[in-house]
């Protein structure tokens, strides 16, 4: 990906030219820029491949509710400014209410299901500026009006942590079309807009986030290696110490005695440890090199759209785009049979208070799963692996499952996170989530394997599963049923998948040691895949 060259296409449209010598590598200037140093923390944006875990989640709800619930204008701030939207929807709300008719009811939960999308739409524009406390909470929590709840349920809402305490890349709506409309965020995939040659700022555009893209790939790459590299200073630092310290001779305590077995082996290793830090200091060496090629791209890229006047038009739609997006997304995870009214009413709403999708509690069952299963946020490039958590999109709607909207971004395969959304008001949160993770996984080990993703790997072992017995049905559909009973019930150690299924899970997306370890001791069937593990990684085909 990264060759120290500029991009062709990029050299093409600015036409070839020379890089000046960059200074050598320093942390502060490559793992952050200017803004972020002032600010003392990397960009919201940024992934970040270091972090080892999730934080604990200590706080899940504010000990005081806010009062915005209870201001008896809600409903008027939210409809104010909002032109012919807001005339349709009260009109067609107040039908809906009055009515007693249950056939004329269902026509107007119909025609008010439409005009509440399009009213949020209007709404959904203003995200990105300040916009009134109800219309961020219509966009985030779907409350067009306080009395459609109950009064605990109004106060459970109004306790809600409000802001992102713990920077985890988990959004609400009104959060997620603000930072995608002040480009924090790239707007999420869909259909790609072909851009005229003639459109040079949409062409340059285009140019910009791919360069962008490398940029953040070469980055996390040279924190990778830097990250190797203290860890072999380390390493050999340790030997050293070791190689140096002496006993006495017996009898002559004025004279250290000889050095021992571990110490003469401490000589060899030192050796291997020194050339493995030529070797990484060679390729930190390169991967610099990258960087600041790919900077240069971008600095460059810029100064040709700030010459063409700044951004397109298309970026001013971006917000539009993306609610369009969120809408297509709110009816996959809600699907044909599901509840597709767009309001949180009392008459749909059930969920008691840790089984909303709220962050701190999508947050709190990510590192459950990640617990048992620690490889479901990683990704390997260049033979590192990186942690990579996805974006998390909070939909205010009552679908019932989670889908992956993009495994990553086909900018940066190598570091950019992935996209999924959940429903915030499932039968069971912990299902919906792990039906995200499973078409997570699912997408990124199919992308992986590329045309051989039906013979190699976790997606092609299953699909052959899947083929040989002749299964019915939609592919990923099973992969995502299965890999639910898999987190659910086989890691406690009830056995309900097939035993090939079982043996492939096992291998391809295997539990946490600590698990296994549990699950080893629980049957012969689990110790049987355990010793298997022992055996490949005793072999050279593990």
């Amino acid at each position: 990906m990264f060759q120290g060259e500029m991009d062709p296409e990029i050299a093409a449209l600015l036409g070839t030219v020379s890089v000046p010598a960059k200074p050598a590598v320093h942390d502060s200037d490559i793992f952050f820029d200017k803004s972020e140093r002032k600010q003392g923390r990397t960009a919201d944006s940024e992934t970040d491949v270091e972090a080892s875990g999730f934080p604990a989640v200590t706080k899940r709800f504010e000990e005081k509710p806010h009062g915005v619930f209870n201001d008896p204008n809600y409903y008027k701030q939210i409809l104010a400014n909002e032109g012919d939207g807001a005339q349709r929807i009260h009109t067609i709300l107040q039908k809906y209410l009055n009515t007693k008719d249950p056939k004329d009811r269902s026509v107007f939960r119909q025609q008010l299901s439409t005009a509440f999308w399009d009213f949020l739409a209007g709404v959904a524009r203003k995200a990105p500026g300040k916009i009134a406390a109800p219309k961020k909470f219509l966009l985030r929590f779907g409350i067009l009006h306080p009395t459609f709840l109950d009064i605990e349920d109004r106060d459970t809402f109004a306790k809600a942590v409000v802001e992102n305490e713990l920077s985890q890349p988990i959004y609400y709506v009104d959060e997620w079309l603000k930072a995608v409309g002040t480009g924090v965020i790239q707007p999420s995939t869909t259909d790609e807009v072909q851009v005229s040659r003639s459109n040079t700022s949409g062409h340059l555009q285009q140019l910009l986030e791919k360069a962008n893209g490398k940029l953040e790939g070469a980055r996390g790459l040279l924190k990778a290696k830097h990250g190797e590299r203290i860890n072999l200073e380390k390493a050999l630092l340790e030997r050293i110490q070791n190689i140096m310290q002496h006993g006495h001779m017996e009898g002559l305590p004025d004279i250290s005695a000889c050095y021992d077995e571990g110490q003469k082996r401490a000589f060899t290793e030192v050796q291997d440890v020194l050339k493995s830090m030529l070797k990484s200091d060679r390729e930190l060496e390169t991967f610099s090199r990258d960087f600041y090629q790919a900077q240069e791209d971008v600095n460059t890229i810029q100064a040709k759209l700030a010459e063409e006047g700044g951004l397109p038009q298309a970026d001013v739609q971006a917000v539009d785009t993306e609610f369009s997006t969120i809408r297509q997304m709110a009816k996959m995870t809600i699907g044909r049979q599901g509840n597709q009214f767009p309001i949180l009413t009392r008459e749909y709403f059930h969920s008691l208070p840790n089984d909303i999708g709220l962050r701190e509690n999508i947050m709190s069952l990510l590192s459950r799963i990640e617990s048992i299963d620690p490889e479901a946020f990683h990704r390997i490039y260049k033979n590192k692996v990186n942690r990579i958590v996805p974006y998390v999109i909070l939909l205010p709607n009552y679908g019932d499952v989670g889908m992956c909207w993009e495994p990553f971004s086909r900018l940066n395969r190598a570091t950019s996170r992935g996209r999924i959304a959940v429903p915030m008001y499932p039968k069971n949160l912990t299902i919906a989530l792990l039906s995200a993770v499973a078409d997570l996984r699912w997408q990124v080990a199919k992308e992986k394997a590329a045309y051989y993703w039906m013979e190699e790997g976790l997606t092609g072992n299953y699909y052959q599963y899947f083929s040989s017995r002749k299964i019915k049905g939609d592919l990923k559909a099973c992969f995502i049923d299965d890999y639910i009973v898999w987190m659910t019930k086989e890691s406690e150690g009830t056995q309900k998948l097939d035993k090939e299924v079982r043996s492939i899970f096992w291998r391809y997306m295997p539990f946490a040691q600590p698990v296994k370890d549990k699950l080893k001791t629980r049957s012969l069937i689990y110790q049987e895949l355990y010793q298997r593990d022992v055996n490949r990684s005793m072999s050279d085909g593990y």
